[in-house]
């Protein structure tokens, strides 16, 4: 084995899912002896440092985009500037960062600024397909998305390589030189332990659909008779409250926490952010899973997981909770295989022992 390396993990803060994919990794590493150094902004960067209280934590520029409830492609245009400004100020800072913290090698999850030159660097994506409508947009923005990932040493799939898979057309039939599939990540392990909650919520994305989704769903468990929990996704914030007798609310859940929650639940209701895909597919959770509106990839990830009998969905602007969970109880749940981290464990020491 070559000498250990110092990584510098960058996830994107757009939502949750994007850290927690990247803690699998953090472990794998650390089983391989490299020091690992964390990079980030917001929650993102709150829910590593509570995962990872004693690594190195730095700040990156925020990309601050916000999701309205109409009009989301014009509004996203809108913002361009300020997102096209905050990667610059991202792929200045990481080159500032390799020198004065002699960092060896970078993995950025969707962060799109953290290229360079003076180190080998990794961006983790399951989208190189990007969807909009029109559709127009949607393959401009695909043609200049693959330009910037074309500036990365490796381009990594948190997925399988082949026809069974759990993004499908986001991520498979796609051409770029630099592509690598390292298997689903997760945090979660697989297990039994007996049940405790009928129905686990878990909350996440950016405001103010995390919000909203949060206020219907409290709404919608008060008159049924399940023992919920929902958890907000607030790293930030440690409080515990109960807006029903039967539903209990809690702010944060750290991965062994969640792992045990998640485990005692009969029902997940989540988004249908791919993490959470993940997650859930390795654990073969029965899930009821709600794309954040006007968020194209999370409704195709919808379609295409209730098409392959995984979960049932429904649009949020006519959620019908008691009905989604029963439609839930009816299906299989997934069935899909896994690895164990062995693809991820051969590519990282195949990467680190390439410089």
């Amino acid at each position: 084995m070559k000498s250990p390396k110092r990584i510098l993990i960058a996830p994107l803060n757009w939502g949750l899912g994007h850290a927690t994919r990247c803690i699998p990794i953090i472990h794998e590493l650390q089983q391989q002896g490299h020091e690992v150094w964390l990079a980030s902004d917001g929650r993102a960067l709150d829910l590593l440092r509570r995962e990872f209280p004693d690594l190195p934590a730095l700040e990156l520029p925020a990309y601050d985009v916000r999701y309205p409830r109409k009009r989301l492609l014009y509004f996203l245009i809108l913002q361009m500037p300020k997102v096209v400004w905050a990667l610059i100020r991202e792929h200045r800072q990481i080159e500032s960062w390799i020198s004065e913290h002699r960092i060896d090698a970078v993995i950025s999850d969707n962060r799109l600024g953290c290229f360079t030159d003076k180190a080998p660097c990794v961006v983790l994506s399951h989208q190189l397909r990007i969807l909009t409508q029109p559709p127009l947009i949607g393959k401009i923005a695909t043609f200049l998305h693959r330009r910037i990932l074309r500036r990365y040493d490796s381009c990594w799939i948190p997925d399988f390589e082949g026809q069974t898979n759990l993004s499908g057309s986001l991520a498979h039939h796609i051409h770029l030189p630099n592509l690598r599939y390292v298997g689903p990540l997760t945090r979660m392990q697989a297990g039994h332990r007996p049940e405790k909650y009928d129905v686990l919520a878990i909350l996440s994305g950016p405001e103010p659909q995390r919000s909203e989704w949060e206020r219907l769903l409290i709404q919608q468990t008060g008159p049924l008779p399940y023992h919920c929990l929902i958890v907000q996704g607030k790293p930030e914030k440690l409080e515990q409250f109960f807006p029903h007798p039967h539903v209990e609310v809690r702010s944060f859940m750290d991965s062994n926490q969640l792992n045990q929650a998640i485990l005692e639940s009969r029902i997940i209701v989540s988004r249908t952010g791919y993490s959470t895909i993940m997650d859930l597919a390795v654990m073969g959770k029965k899930a009821f899973l709600v794309a954040t509106p006007g968020q194209p990839e999370q409704e195709y990830l919808a379609e295409f997981g209730q098409k392959n009998g995984w979960y049932y969905t429904q649009d949020q602007d006519q959620l019908d909770l008691k009905t989604a969970l029963e439609e839930t109880e009816k299906l299989p749940g997934f069935a899909i295989p896994d690895d164990h981290g062995e693809t991820l464990r051969r590519v990282l020491e195949e990467w680190l022992g390439s410089f």
